[in-house]
């Protein structure tokens, strides 16, 4: 089973990563784009024998204990497989 984290700041967080991102698009001369805000992806391979439930479970206590900032980030767990 595989799952993918997307974890990205909480709206009002500033994000000058995105800021940065606006810009060089902008001076790249990619017009309009409001807002661009910049985030991770972490994928984990687990155990096939995990049921989804459970899976999800862990991976959630994974984001909350260490994964994830959930003082200023949001994020989704997808299970496939």
């Amino acid at each position: 089973m595989k799952a993918r984290i997307h974890v990205s700041l909480k709206p009002g967080v500033l994000d000058p990563q995105g800021k940065a991102i606006l810009g060089a698009l902008e001076s790249m001369g990619f017009d309009g784009v409001q807002d661009a805000r910049q985030g991770k992806l972490i994928e984990l391979d687990l155990d096939d024998d995990t049921d989804a439930d459970t899976a999800r479970a862990r991976v959630d206590d994974m984001c909350r204990r260490l994964l994830a900032n959930t003082v200023i980030e949001k994020y989704t767990i997808d299970l496939e497989g």
